[in-house]
């Protein structure tokens, strides 16, 4: 298994555009509510949801694995005038969560719950989001839906090509996406693959490849009940419609069963 880890300086300009991720925060906070929350993010990467959490008002706790995407989160933070009181964060393993306090949410957003792979993973993590859930609190799980015709095709070659600017590195980068996927596995093997020049004119390249799962929503009950959870409520879009066959999100909002 090849564990997902992003390339840091890339991470916030490779996903700038990204039209999920300009609504999947501000549906969250519609439902966390006005009043104050304490909130633990699971794999908070560079911060990109824990700080407008923060910045809403509610108490941020947001753990990930990366330092190097901490790092930047830290700046953003810093950035932004919030204290570490207002957004923690704290370097460490979803698989081995044990920040001894208790929740009135946890989050994880953005499929990343799909790159814990194996039953095993997935159960790890969600029996460390019980045990860190407030009675009353809410566990809310975004991924995306099985698309069927999608997942028939055994690869998919240069998906997504798209261009992004990095200021940091004065570097204009080229990535697309290649997915070879088993079905019988219930796993697609997913290639980040980017092409740059420097100022010479040289051509550079480079790839992240990890393993991904996909879920299906009678799998994810299950799974989600054999772990001490319930859920709530299913939505199957940000806006609020709920899980049909064609909806191209599984948003989960779970409680304590």
């Amino acid at each position: 298994m090849k564990r997902y880890r992003a390339n840091a300086e890339y991470y916030d300009a490779e996903y700038a555009d990204k039209e999920m991720l300009q609504v999947d925060v501000p549906f969250y906070l519609g439902h966390l509510g006005k009043k104050r929350r304490s909130v633990l993010e699971l794999a908070c990467g560079t911060g990109r949801a824990a700080i407008h959490i923060a910045q809403a008002g509610h108490r941020v706790v947001g753990i990930d694995f990366a330092e190097d995407m901490l790092a930047i989160a830290r700046r953003k933070r810093d950035a932004v005038g919030l204290t570490d009181r207002q957004l923690r964060l704290v370097h460490g393993d979803c698989l081995k969560l044990k920040l001894g306090e208790k929740f009135d949410s946890i989050c994880l957003f953005f499929n990343t719950f799909l790159v814990f792979t194996t039953l095993e993973q997935q159960d790890v993590v969600l029996t460390g989001v019980r045990k860190h859930l407030k009675p009353g609190g809410r566990f809310w799980l975004d991924i995306f839906q099985p698309n069927l015709p999608l997942l028939a095709a055994p690869v998919s070659i240069g998906v997504d090509a798209h261009y992004f600017y990095v200021d940091a590195l004065d570097r204009a980068v080229m990535q697309s996406t290649d997915i070879r996927r088993n079905p019988a596995a219930q796993q697609q093997t997913v290639t980040f693959r980017y092409k740059w020049f420097d100022s010479a004119g040289r051509e550079h390249r480079e790839r992240n490849e990890f393993d991904m799962t996909f879920i299906f929503p009678r799998e994810l009950q299950l799974l989600i009940e054999r772990n001490g959870l319930k859920i709530e409520r299913l939505f199957g879009d940000y806006d609020g419609s709920p899980l049909t066959s064609d909806s191209p999100r599984m948003i989960a909002v779970c409680r304590l069963a």
